[in-house]
């Protein structure tokens, strides 16, 4: 279960930024939607909303990232480039490390880790635990020195030699877990169920779909997901399929087909395949169906729709994080807002699955049962960098009151209300300015 995510000197993220999933316990509203782990308790549903470019898809990249950087850290040579991108609009951060910083639940048990880094190197790295006590430190790591604790278990000899394996780039939590030790694995096991994909380009969520196709449970799950969206589709297949060079797209370079032809020849590839109903002349069903490849016949909503079943399935089945930018893209509202409602329903979501999704949709804050502390806000401040805030926290001036339950919050958002929208008035003049000049032109 995931509590909380920092971020600073990201991309556009120069100060310490949050996304927080602790509930508000000032707001009473949708009790339904607060998860439980042991004596923790979280939001299943964070929504965040910004103008283009106010940083939205920068703060889920900054959770990509960290979750990259854990699984290939002990896998990369010591000459990896770190992926350090300060923020460069404020003098001196880029003298200044990235830091990432995520706290989670596993059971009953807190756990805090975090990284400060540069192109070349980790300057500090840091995992604590809690449980119904203060919290402890496992280990510290400042550049080459890492000390740990007595609360980290695991064998001394296998410990030191951790630490000795750790690179100047490298994660000592990465290393850790190569080393088989028990703590590592199940922190590692935890970042296993956490998953990151861009709503607009999904294709490589197919690669997921088919590996999980061998599982004859999770395949009835994605054919009924997608059968009960209503898409025309009444079931799917996925076949193996010897890799024929006629599939090649039209168009491509010669030398780059023969390349192609001779790296893939003798490769097995698959074909995905949507089952359609068949009717007579008069309109009425038959007992005959007619199949096509998805990708040929099939709307792009409709192939990401399919794209976004397996990671959807996956998370509700394993009480994943799920982290989508753009989730709104290329599909019909109410399928975005059935997505978000298999979260929020603790009878879809049995296993306390979580997701936190960036959308421009405004329809959402009038449609779905999100709570004002689900909602958050990316806008760029005086010095252009990032920042994350709650309508759970916005006051109103005039009163000091904070938003109420009640209100029409998508009305509230495009009138201004709750900041983070794109301010559009010069494109007046400018549309002015042009239509004059055709005008005189016309003359």
């Amino acid at each position: 279960m995931l509590i909380e995510f920092k971020v600073s000197n990201y991309r556009s993220i120069g100060e310490e930024q949050v996304i927080s999933l602790l509930p508000n316990t000032s707001q009473d509203e949708y009790k339904e939607n607060i998860l439980e782990s042991g004596s923790y308790k979280a939001l299943n549903v964070n929504a965040i909303y910004g103008s283009n470019g106010s940083g939205k898809s920068n703060v889920l990249a900054a959770m990509a990232m960290l979750d990259k950087m854990v699984y290939l850290s002990a896998r990369t040579s010591s000459t990896t480039s770190l992926p350090y991108d300060p923020f460069l609009l404020k003098e001196g951060y880029e003298e200044k490390p990235t830091k990432f910083e995520i706290t989670f639940v596993i059971d009953d048990t807190r756990y805090r880790y975090g990284i400060e880094f540069f192109q070349k190197k980790i300057s500090r790295e840091w995992l604590y635990k809690k449980r119904k006590s203060r919290e402890l430190l496992l280990f510290g790591r400042e550049e080459d020195t890492i000390e740990t604790t007595s609360s980290l278990k695991g064998n001394k000899t296998i410990l030191d030699a951790a630490i000795e394996a750790t690179r100047s780039n490298g994660l000592f939590l990465s290393t850790c877990d190569m080393l088989n030790l028990d703590e590592a694995k199940t922190i590692m096991k935890w970042f296993g169920k956490f998953h990151n994909l861009n709503g607009i380009d999904t294709e490589m969520q197919e690669v997921r779909i088919v590996e999980m196709w061998n599982d004859p449970e999770m395949q009835s799950a994605i054919n009924n997901y997608i059968t009960k969206l209503n898409l025309g589709i009444i079931g799917l297949e996925i076949s193996k399929k010897k890799f024929d060079e006629n599939d090649l797209p039209e168009g491509i370079e010669e030398k780059q087909k023969r390349d192609l032809i001779n790296r893939l020849k003798d490769k097995e590839g698959y074909v995905v395949a949507a089952t359609h109903q068949l009717y007579d002349s008069s309109g009425n069903k038959t007992t005959s169906t007619l199949s096509w490849k998805l990708d040929d016949r099939e709307s792009e909503g409709t192939i990401k729709s399919f794209h976004l079943s397996g990671p959807i399935i996956a998370a509700l089945k394993t009480g994943g994080i799920l982290v989508i930018d753009e989730i709104e893209a290329k599909m019909h509202p109410i399928i975005t807002l059935n997505i978000i409602n298999l979260f929020l329903n603790k009878t879809s979501n049995p296993n306390n699955a979580q997701l936190i999704f960036a959308t421009h949709d405004t329809n959402l804050l009038t449609y779905s049962k999100l709570r004002r502390d689900q909602i958050l806000f990316t806008e760029k401040n005086k010095w252009e960098s990032t920042e994350i805030y709650s309508l759970s926290d916005i006051k109103y001036p005039e009163n000091n009151q904070k938003e109420r339950l009640d209100t029409n919050k998508e009305k509230r958002y495009l009138e201004g209300r709750y900041g983070a929208i794109p301010y559009l008035g010069e494109l007046t003049t400018i549309i002015n300015a042009i239509s004059n000049g055709k005008e005189g032109n016309h003359r």
